[in-house]
């Protein structure tokens, strides 16, 4: 694995901690889905783990009402407890196991209760300050990478060791 140098104005993955933190994020924030904007704030929580792009926690009062169904699907995070999944639907489409949410973290990312993440390769497209994220590699994590983040990123076939 060859660790790519961050320029100027840009954050390594490499320099994120393990265990993960949890800090706010005024940037602006939007979730497109079935051809409507279905999330946008400037009060996310983001979320940095070493080898991961960051994963943007938004509040729930910034969701589109209707928008998440509650999903048969739990998962346990060592870090932040147990995730309760969510479909999310607009017009005639639907996004199976799509977003999720931390209802009761543990203490160190109380800051994402009531919040929700999506996986950006799930939606129609997802924004920070305006530029189209790419997704991260894999269908396990929902990391949003743009071009102020570099890699490797986690994720890709062969990178579950690291």
């Amino acid at each position: 694995m060859d660790r790519t140098k961050p320029g100027p104005g840009q954050e390594s993955v490499w320099d994120y901690p393990r265990p993960p933190i949890c800090e706010p994020s005024a940037r602006e924030i939007k979730v497109l889905f079935a051809e409507r904007v279905i999330a946008h704030t400037r009060n996310a929580q983001r979320v940095l783990e070493t080898s991961h792009p960051p994963i943007y926690y938004i509040p729930r009062s910034d969701v589109l009402p209707g928008v998440l169904r509650p999903a048969q699907r739990a998962t346990f995070c060592e870090w932040k407890g147990l995730a309760h999944y969510f479909h999310v639907v607009g017009n005639d489409a639907v996004a199976e196991f799509a977003a999720w949410t931390y209802e009761d973290p543990v203490p160190r990312f109380a800051a994402i209760r009531h919040h929700v993440a999506f996986y950006p390769a799930l939606m129609d497209a997802c924004y920070v300050d305006g530029e189209r994220v790419a997704a991260q590699p894999g269908d396990f994590y929902g990391g949003w990478i743009t071009s102020d983040i570099v890699g490797p990123f986690k994720g890709a076939p062969g990178t579950q060791g690291w």
